[in-house]
């Protein structure tokens, strides 16, 4: 193991934003982050999947009054958005280590009020379809942590990916579907606050149209 990760690990045992195996928080805080990690009743909002916490941070420092928690189950890749947010003096950010089919354990139904994808790995092969991050069986653990109407945002550089997304969130739960295959040229780019993750950065320096959905959690 290099001493680059060795010094990111420990950053993430010392630092009180960032829950991982080990700490307190992360056995009791299903039902309770506004209890017992935030300590308000502000919204929450959770990022799937968040790598170096780019967008985590980045909404974060927009939205002052709003609870963010950036999740990834790489400890070297938090450590990076967890030392981005100590060194913003942003509280209203929080990280945690786990993967995503676990979201259940640590999210009380209806506790989230926003959920983001940000280019996730679109798992191209059939084989590998179930692990991407819009098959129906992810999208059914969204929409039990999800509050009523809560949304879904979803941006991604791959056109077979965003088909699938669209397709398998129609089918399963969600509603006022907002897409446009180049968020950039479209009328929402302001809507995005000049954010970008280390990937997106990539993709537009080499011409890539942006993707991007919204939409909402339908009550049953």
């Amino acid at each position: 193991m290099s001493r680059k990760k060795l010094v990111r690990f420990e950053h993430n045992r010392l630092s009180e934003n960032v829950l991982e195996p080990g700490k307190e928080l992360y056995e009791s805080v299903k039902g309770n982050w506004r209890k017992l990690y935030f300590r308000n009743d502000q919204p929450i909002v959770v990022e799937v999947g968040c790598g170096r916490g780019e967008y985590t941070v980045g909404l974060a420092r927009h939205y002052p009054h709003v609870n963010f928690i950036g999740i990834d189950r790489k400890g070297d890749r938090i450590a990076q958005g967890s030392l981005a947010a100590q060194e913003s003096g942003l509280t209203n950010v929080a990280f945690l280590r786990t993967d995503a089919f676990r979201l259940l354990d640590f999210f009380g139904k209806n506790e989230v009020n926003e959920l983001w994808i940000t280019f996730p790995d679109p798992q191209l092969r059939i084989s590998q379809s179930k692990n991407r991050l819009t098959d129906p069986r992810f999208l059914r653990l969204y929409r039990e942590m999800l509050a009523d109407e809560g949304v879904l945002h979803l941006k991604t550089d791959h056109d077979i990916f965003f088909d699938f997304s669209i397709e398998t969130l129609s089918a399963n739960g969600f509603h006022d579907l907002i897409t446009t295959r180049d968020l950039y040229a479209s009328e929402m780019n302001n809507l995005h606050l000049g954010i970008k993750t280390k990937y997106e950065e990539i993709f537009t320096r080499k011409g890539f149209s942006i993707k991007y959905l919204k939409c909402k959690k339908t009550a049953y």
